[in-house]
């Protein structure tokens, strides 16, 4: 319903902020880490929101980037993990460490996070992985274009960025534009979300 709420910056709390909007005030609930690179109080700022509707709550939930997001809308996606949860988690988690926990069945690093026991973390990893292997946003490029070598750096970078929801179009875009060859595989993922996020 609200794709962002530009306005000025009316109030910081722990876990939330309030947006003035010509007169309106909005109530925005963030992770902890998002608010505090917000700004200062009447700051003009822009927040990606998502609009977070249950029988019992009716909550907008804001993010700096897109990527922050499109990892809520993959975390609430997976049973047994409510909106408050996933804030807690993005509050401990990039979306770069949470694609690559993912993608190689990191489980000790998810269960790092306050509140995320183990079965949490393994549920996480299988529905993610399963959800988007029937989307088929998880494959291996066999066309990419010819100034990329492909290796496992490449594979693991390209499968990290569409379990965050990029397309394939979209990354073999950032990749031609970015010196992959010299990259460590976190600095791939870590630059080719700030070009994706624009």
């Amino acid at each position: 319903m609200f794709a962002y709420i530009k306005g000025s910056l009316e109030q910081k709390s722990s876990n939330f902020v309030i947006i003035d909007v010509t007169g309106i005030g909005y109530k925005i609930f963030m992770p902890s880490s998002y608010i505090e690179n917000l700004g200062e109080i009447g700051d003009t700022i822009k927040v990606y929101t998502y609009y977070y509707v249950r029988e019992d709550n009716i909550s907008l939930y804001g993010f700096n980037s897109n990527e922050q997001l499109r990892l809520f809308e993959l975390l609430i996606s997976v049973s047994g993990v409510g909106a408050k949860s996933a804030i807690t988690m993005l509050s401990e988690i990039s979306p770069s460490s949470f694609a690559m926990a993912v993608i190689s069945n990191d489980v000790s690093n998810l269960t790092k996070i306050p509140g995320i026991g183990k079965k949490t973390a393994e549920r996480i990893i299988l529905e993610l992985k399963d959800k988007l292997k029937t989307e088929q946003a998880i494959e291996k490029y066999e066309d990419l274009k010819t100034q990329i070598i492909k290796d496992n750096k490449v594979d693991e970078a390209i499968s990290a960025l569409q379990v965050l929801g990029y397309t394939r179009k979209e990354i073999e875009k950032v990749f031609e534009v970015i010196d992959i060859k010299k990259l460590e595989l976190e600095e791939i993922i870590k630059q080719s979300l700030k070009y994706l996020s624009r």
